[in-house]
């Protein structure tokens, strides 16, 4: 779980909340359901407009990462693949079949069965970085949808705030009945501004970050597999590979550097 993700929120709608009871406000007032109607619902429906249904489908489905993050850790996939070259150094790459169906990345797992079934160390790093190239804009493609949604949700609140006005002038015979309903109306902005700078951005932001970093993750795992295939030393892989996340990987190095020595 992603920690600061979740205080952030709660933090957020606290302080939103709380300076509204300070000021002797009522949480019912700005607990609409005809506003979040509007605005979410005009903002999905922009979604839909702007996105092919796969893709915003992709990002509906992504938006758990903020919470729930890939739990690909930098360390562990270098302590993996020391220990598949320190297999291959022995044993030839070969051997590293039976060790590909265990590997729970599919990326990895595919590099490592193409590096098995011998495939040219050039036509390999090729297709790998061609490959890696679609992931990148593929996941690139769930960040934009927030960030869209950050976009619309806003302008929809103020079109929440405009139709509710309408709603009003029809009844300006009644001054009290005009001063709640403007108060009403207003609330489909509260609610649009609110989720584009809570929910919609920081969202998009945040799924950025993760997916910058699993594609170094995948950096690191081509290179990996392309110093295998060449034979290269453990402990030189190592070195070379920790260069990626600098001190993140330098926990796993004692261990992996043992391994090195005795496949050497």
């Amino acid at each position: 779980m992603d920690l600061a993700t979740i205080i952030g929120i709660v933090l957020a709608l606290a302080g939103i909340v709380g300076g509204l009871l300070i000021e002797g406000g009522n949480i019912k007032q700005i607990l609409q359901p005809t506003a979040a109607m509007i605005v979410f619902g005009g903002t999905f429906g922009a979604l839909l407009v702007s996105f092919p249904l796969d893709v915003f489908i992709l990002a509906m489905k992504g938006f758990i990462k903020i919470v729930r993050p890939d739990p690909m850790k930098p360390e562990a996939i270098i302590e993996e693949i020391i220990k598949l070259a320190t297999k291959a150094r022995k044993d030839g790459v070969v051997s590293l079949e039976a060790d590909a169906k265990n590997i729970q990345d599919p990326f990895f797992k595919k590099a490592i069965m193409m590096a098995v079934d011998g495939a040219d160390p050039k036509e390999l790093q090729k297709l790998l970085e061609m490959q890696l190239s679609y992931m990148e804009e593929d996941e690139a493609k769930i960040p934009k949808v927030w960030e869209s949604a950050g976009g619309y949700s806003p302008t929809i609140g103020i079109i929440g705030a405009v139709m509710g006005l309408i709603q009003v002038m029809g009844h300006l015979e009644d001054i009290q009945e005009v001063g709640r309903g403007i108060a009403v109306a207003f609330v489909a902005t509260i609610y649009g501004v609110a989720a584009a700078n809570i929910v919609f951005l920081p969202a998009s932001g945040k799924l950025a970050l993760q997916n910058k970093k699993n594609m170094v993750i995948k950096e690191m795992i081509l290179e990996g597999v392309m110093l295998i295939v060449e034979g290269v030393n453990p402990r030189v892989i190592q070195d070379k590979l920790s260069i990626f996340f600098g001190e993140k990987t330098e926990e796993a190095k004692p261990q992996a550097a043992a391994t090195g020595e005795k496949a050497a």
